[in-house]
């Protein structure tokens, strides 16, 4: 089911059949380098994909497949999670990551802003965070691009460092 589209890509509700092209980007050192997480392996990337099912059944939203139009590949994901506790409070939180091999191509900064756009134009949504590691500099500019804000420093139980949390809002 097609949720988004915009000039390069679709945003989709992810599959089972999604595994292989997400286990290329989760299994990726380099794509997962500033997750406290590290890699990830099949039965791991299967089991994320049951429970983004599971979010579009109770919330109707979650993470969506990044398909690239011109070559109908799944590059990624982009989408957004519901945590009940988020350094204090429930949000629900952008998150996005994309294969090596699609970097710089502004992908991410496309995906990111059609996303919040449908969050707080569709689904109504009030607030959307995006927790970002301080030493990534691209996903800073893709959350600023985007018109989040840097609201405050975030260290969750098991990280090794703070991450930077940013926000949106819809207008009042």
């Amino acid at each position: 089911m097609i949720v988004l589209e915009t000039r390069r890509l679709l945003l989709r509700r992810l599959e089972p059949r999604d595994a292989p092209a997400l286990l290329a980007v989760f299994g990726d050192p380099e794509a997962m380098r500033f997750s406290d997480h590290g890699v990830r392996d099949l039965p791991w990337v299967e089991g994320w994909l049951a429970g983004c099912l599971e979010s579009y059944r109770q919330r109707g939203f979650g993470p969506y497949a990044v398909v690239e139009r011109e070559s109908g590949e799944v590059v990624g994901y982009c989408g957004l999670t519901h945590h009940p506790d988020l350094g204090g409070r429930p949000e629900v939180a952008l998150g996005y990551r994309l294969a090596r091999s699609r970097w710089g191509r502004g992908y991410a900064s496309e995906a990111v802003a059609a996303l919040l756009a449908y969050a707080i134009h569709t689904l109504r949504l009030r607030r959307v965070v995006a927790q970002i590691d301080p030493h990534n500099p691209a996903s800073v500019r893709v959350a600023e691009k985007a018109g989040m804000r840097y609201e405050r420093d975030l260290l969750l139980e098991g990280y090794t460092h703070p991450d930077r949390l940013y926000v949106v809002t819809a207008p009042p």
